[in-house]
């Protein structure tokens, strides 16, 4: 089948791959809550990230670096790339609903950019300003390519989105040419302790063709692991500089990075064919989804280092699970799905993307989670991070990153290859491939009926493939051993084929190695992890406990006050006695069966919980 993707390309074109994705524009997403999300990014989030551009310091400091301001410089060495994600937010939301003012604010931003850059196409506010004796001297710790990385993946969005993007794209391009001279041709081996400029060159060399940039991208992914990054600090752990790639079989150090690290590598596997890479790539991620993957599809247990903690270390209360982790874990999910093709991956970007990272953000758009905890408890003493959402951050890395990712949603939603289309995350709305176009009515996910009615299709034989989800039991048409459902045939308009999911609601129960979780269960609905939040509860949740195999009950909501539409679901419970504390919280005695008064307790879709009370949370509930 032709190549479909010829409109406007999206943040990821690989050149080879089993899938190949649509043009960013080719989906379009008209309702339900991925497309409620859209709306509200666009009419409050990226809005509010515009107006923190400057209240936060970012341009304030590209300025003192253009030799334009005064004052000292304001907040992170990694303030820049704030700025880049905003940029690439409002380019692709500019593509899918166009807006004068977000080419006006690109152009704008890259004027200021191509003022501040040096001569040798150098730019990083923080090192220009502060430190311009350190330029590439604590690549440990600096962030400097990482800021690079968001830049390039601005300026890729820019060009594609035409978005006010050719001078941004000039200064990207000068930065990424001063990196190859440095870091390629000019034979120093550094490596940026913190990932994300490899997948980023990647992207800039499939937009121009400038092979010097993959062959960056593949020389700082081999540098992994040969102790570049030093013992003192965080330590080559952190950072993924433990084990060249090919030899690593686990998820390490900083979340966020070791996720980033795996979209480049992937990247680099799509264009050079390199199967080692995609092979030690696929056996991390095996590893990881099986012993430290949070049941939200979140990731990192440890508040040390933002980090993965061991194998089966997942607590609900400590869990770190970082928004930009969710972010960067749906990049590697979806570019392995381009490389193979199978449905696993599309089902962890569909648990992640509806709750690790559906809870980053408010109901309203205007507050966000840094950290995703699965549990909040009564006395929050520790960090501001676990309790509420807030407006911004000191450290503002998840906001505008969220943000890039909503706006280009539809990109996620379907793929093609040469035998027909692939439709892997269901939204009401369209998809257009060429000359096929597809109507798509659905109230997915609180409903599990997906019907696609054919609008437009060539006269020859082609097959519509159509993921049915691992959580999904009892499916009309089943699945394949890959995760599909695949009809072939000459398809005519008018023609309509309906997926009926099986949205029962189900107990969830842990591996019995996740000793953190032993003895509790948790409750999902389709592709919807719950939790229980007080605001919906008899008596205080932490004295609450499930009923071993009760029956679970659906009450649908219209207007649930300050969450709005939901699926809530009912189950029985237990209020266990409390007594005050009388010693040590142990006994030598044998425990007895609890006895308790019995409750209904209620669900609330985990990413809906903190957007009424603020009280206690918890994902997974003990068992009575």
């Amino acid at each position: 089948m032709a190549d479909f993707a010829d409109r406007v390309r999206g943040p990821l074109v690989p050149s080879t791959g089993v899938q190949r994705p649509l043009g960013v524009n080719d989906v379009e997403i008209e309702g339900g809550p991925l497309g409620r999300w859209q709306r509200i990014n666009r009419e409050a989030s990226i809005t509010l990230g515009l107006e923190r551009m400057e209240q936060s310091g970012v341009l304030p400091n590209l300025r003192l670096a253009a030799g334009e301001g005064t004052g000292p410089f304001q907040g992170y060495r990694f303030q820049d790339s704030d700025l880049y994600k905003q940029l690439e937010a409002v380019a692709w939301e500019h593509c899918r609903l166009p807006d004068e003012r977000y080419p006006a604010f690109v152009a704008e931003s890259a004027g200021l950019l191509a003022r501040a850059q040096r001569p040798d196409g150098y730019l990083n506010s923080h090192y220009q300003v502060v430190k311009p004796d350190k330029i590439f001297a604590e690549l440990e710790y600096s962030h400097e390519m990482y800021c690079a990385g968001h830049l390039f993946q601005a300026a890729v969005a820019a060009a594609r989105a035409d978005c006010g993007g050719q001078e941004l794209l000039a200064v990207a391009r000068r930065f990424a040419d001063h990196l190859v001279e440095v870091f390629l041709t000019g034979g120093d081996d550094g490596i940026d302790g913190h990932a994300e400029v490899e997948t980023a060159l990647v992207e800039l060399y499939r937009l121009t063709g400038e092979r010097s940039y993959l062959e960056l991208a593949a020389k700082l992914i081999d540098n992994r692991g040969k102790g570049l990054i030093a013992d003192s600090g965080m330590g080559p752990l952190y950072a993924q500089d433990h084990l060249p790639v090919r030899e690593a079989d686990t998820a390490v150090g900083h979340a966020v990075r070791q996720l980033y690290l795996e979209a480049g590598i992937v990247d680099v596997y799509l264009e050079t064919g390199d199967e080692s890479l995609l092979e030690c790539s696929v056996r991390r991620w095996e590893d990881m989804v099986a012993t430290k993957t949070s049941i939200t599809g979140g990731h990192g247990s440890r508040h040390d280092g933002e980090a993965f903690g061991e194998r089966y270390e997942l607590p609900p209360d400590r869990a770190y699970n970082e928004s930009c982790a969710a972010i960067a874990s749906i990049h590697w999910n979806w570019r392995l799905l381009l490389a193979t093709g199978h449905g696993r991956y599309a089902d962890l970007i569909e648990r992640t993307l509806y709750n690790a990272f559906a809870a980053s953000t408010s109901a309203d758009g205007t507050r966000f989670f840094y950290v995703n905890p699965l549990q909040r408890r009564a006395d929050l003493i520790e960090d501001a991070y676990l309790g509420r959402r807030r407006e911004w951050f000191a450290c503002a890395c998840c906001p505008p990153n969220i943000m890039r990712l909503v706006s280009s949603l539809g990109h996620y939603v379907a793929t093609v290859d040469d035998e027909g289309l692939s439709v892997h995350q269901y939204a009401p709305g369209r998809i257009r491939a060429g000359e096929i176009t597809l109507a798509v009515e659905t109230d997915y996910p609180w409903d599990g009926r997906v019907l696609f009615t054919v609008e437009s299709a060539p006269d020859t034989e082609w097959t519509l493939r159509l993921r049915v989800p691992a959580w999904s039991t009892r499916t009309a048409p089943p699945a394949g051993p890959d995760g599909y459902t695949a009809v072939r045939r000459v398809w005519r308009p008018g023609d309509t084929f309906a997926l009926d999911l099986d949205m029962s609601p189900r107990l969830v129960h842990p591996h019995r190695r996740i000793d953190a979780l032993r003895g509790c269960a948790a409750v999902e609905r389709g592709p919807l992890v719950y939790c229980f939040e007080q605001a919906d509860q008899q008596a205080a949740l932490e004295d609450l406990a499930l009923v071993p195999g009760t029956e679970l009950r659906v009450v649908e909501r219209d207007d649930l006050p300050g969450v709005g539409r939901t699926v809530l679901i009912e189950a029985d419970g237990l209020l266990l006695p409390s007594s005050p504390p009388d010693g040590l919280p142990y006994s030598g005695a044998p425990t007895d069966l609890p006895t308790g008064t019995g409750v209904t307790v209620t669900a609330v879709p985990y990413h809906q919980w903190d957007n009424r009370d603020g009280g206690v949370m918890r994902v997974w509930t003990p068992l009575a």
